[in-house]
């Protein structure tokens, strides 16, 4: 691939802890991934993604890290990990990891020793110490809103208060401090040694923190620890760490506004950030259009590459959502017993997935996307996400969409490689979505990725360039690539006819016997 590989790939996330179990265990591994790389390069994507595999307590999955420089014993060795970068690059697949600079977990070495070194040490400084306020210091020092549900204090017994935005077991460190800046440096050359392609950054708005401590106010700019102007000079040395080796970023930044968010792609910052925009968006014509437009012009001022995402491992399956009567996602409306049509979703997720691959830029898919995988329920005793705990239990939390994948339809736990029941419970009926089963059908929904993902690769006309839309009736989003490729989604309620066209490509789901799409279907066509 081209050193501009990550303008228009398409890139496989991985949560080892749930791909595949190579010791059988119970948990998803290294060794699991390993046997599964042809899997990936078979599906035909360009980059596998992974979440954390480093050494945590897994509070909260893995992003709460003890030592980024070794990988976790649930999941393997550090020579392991070597080895599963070499052998996807044989395989044609590249390697991007998972950075979390924001936090580190309460187990991790220089937590220990600022806990143990005690106030106003060198130690404390790498965190946000402080004293409390109140007669007596039993109050917070300042009343920030957690990530999660609950506080974001915790006072330790020598009357001192430490910030985490998220857990109590993931202390924020102190972005202000140059040995948080020169530690993270080394870390990204340190995995940028062992062959990764990538680094995706966790949390990447939310590093800098207002130095006093200012309350936060509803409305008022600037936020006093999300998007601060001081990112910007971060993310500028990392970028010159990350061009001596020929890797990228791509950062997870959660921003309304076009214009800040647009500041992190400029071309001596990120390369790419993800686009949650279109993932929380709903299965809505005017909506969709807008949130496309909206992506383009952002990222056209400062000549990045979109970067197009469905789903992923924190957010509810697609097939899920577009099967209920609301289908945007928003973390504040998750609940429980919320009624979805599976058939209706799986067939706009169909849809859903040839509309992202048409689009300018790059794609993310989430594991078992490509099975069609739903939101899975997780019995009461098993949920094992913190942000169910935080929320006093109203959040279902993220655990759904994290369920061990089926590879196997008549193995022991759809052939997960368990010998043990899996850390997270796999619904009765998940083998009906196993990957031997889906790659004997023509129709099934990991065959139309197969399909869309190679067409991807050797049709003119996909990945990263110009769009332009295409008149079109009510519902419906119709636009052109280069060479004569014509998109069309129907999000109608009625038939409609295609357009002019020289050849069928590919269809999300059946014509009608008259030959027009039918509602929540998409086609790619050649022109005549």
């Amino acid at each position: 691939m081209s050193a501009d590989w990550w303008r228009d790939a398409v890139i496989y996330q991985v949560y080892p802890r749930s791909f595949a179990d190579g010791d059988g265990d119970g948990t998803g591994d290294l060794a699991g991934v390993r046997a599964r790389l042809p899997y990936l390069a078979q599906l035909g994507v360009d980059a596998v993604w992974f979440t954390p595999w480093y050494v945590s307590p897994l509070v909260d999955g893995g992003y709460d890290v003890a030592d980024y420089r070794t990988v976790d014993p649930a999941f393997g060795t550090l020579d392991e990990a070597e080895k599963l970068i070499e052998e996807a690059a044989a395989l044609g697949l590249r390697v991007i990891v998972d950075i979390v600079p924001n936090h580190v977990s309460d187990q991790h070495a220089w937590f220990r020793a600022a806990l143990a070194a005690g106030p106003g040490s060198p130690e404390r400084e790498l965190f946000h110490f402080r004293p409390g306020r109140g007669a007596h210091g039993e109050l917070p020092p300042n009343n920030w809103p957690s990530q999660f549900s609950g506080p974001t204090w915790t006072r330790v017994p020598d009357g001192e208060w430490y910030l985490h935005l998220f857990t109590p077991e993931q202390p924020d460190l102190n972005w202000a401090h140059p040995a948080v800046r020169r530690e993270h440096e080394d870390v990204l050359r340190f995995w940028f040694d062992r062959g990764v392609a990538g680094v995706r950054i966790d949390s990447a708005a939310l590093l800098a923190k207002d130095p006093a401590l200012a309350d936060f106010e509803a409305g008022v700019d600037p936020h006093p620890y999300i998007d601060l102007d001081e990112l910007h000079d971060i993310y500028r040395s990392w970028r010159t760490v990350a061009d001596g080796y020929g890797a990228v970023f791509v950062g997870e930044v959660w921003l309304p506004d076009a214009e800040r968010f647009a500041r992190y792609l400029r071309p001596d910052e990120l390369h790419t950030a993800f686009n949650f925009s279109f993932l929380a968006c709903p299965w809505e014509p005017e909506r969709l259009r807008a949130g496309i437009d909206a992506t383009l012009a952002e990222h056209a001022p400062v000549g990045a590459p979109a970067t197009w995402v469905l789903c992923n491992h924190d957010v509810t399956r697609t097939v899920t959502r577009y099967g209920r009567a609301d289908t945007a996602f928003d973390f504040a409306t998750k609940a429980y017993g919320t009624p979805t049509d599976l058939a209706l979703g799986t067939r706009r997720a169909r849809a859903a997935a040839l509309l992202t691959l048409a689009l300018p830029g790059s794609v993310y898919v989430y594991q078992g996307e490509e099975l069609g995988l739903p939101e899975a329920d997780i019995p009461a005793g098993r949920v094992q996400d913190p942000m169910h705990f935080r929320s006093g239990g109203t959040d279902p939390g993220r655990d759904g969409c994290r369920v061990p994948l089926p590879w196997t339809a008549d193995a022991p736990w759809a052939g997960f490689g368990s010998t043990t029941e899996p850390w997270l419970p796999q619904p009765a009926d998940w083998s009906r979505y196993a990957v031997d089963r889906q790659s004997a059908d023509p129709d099934s929904l990991l065959t139309l990725y197969r399909t869309a993902l190679a067409l991807r690769r050797t049709e003119p006309g996909f990945g990263d360039g110009p769009m332009d839309w295409l008149p079109a009736a009510p519902g419906v989003l119709a636009f052109r690539r280069p060479y004569g490729l014509l998109h069309v989604t129907n999000l109608s309620a009625e038939p409609v006819p295609l357009p002019p066209h020289a050849l069928l490509l590919l269809a999300s789901g059946p014509l009608t016997e008259a030959g027009e799409l039918p509602p929540d279907t998409s086609v790619w066509l050649r022109e005549d």
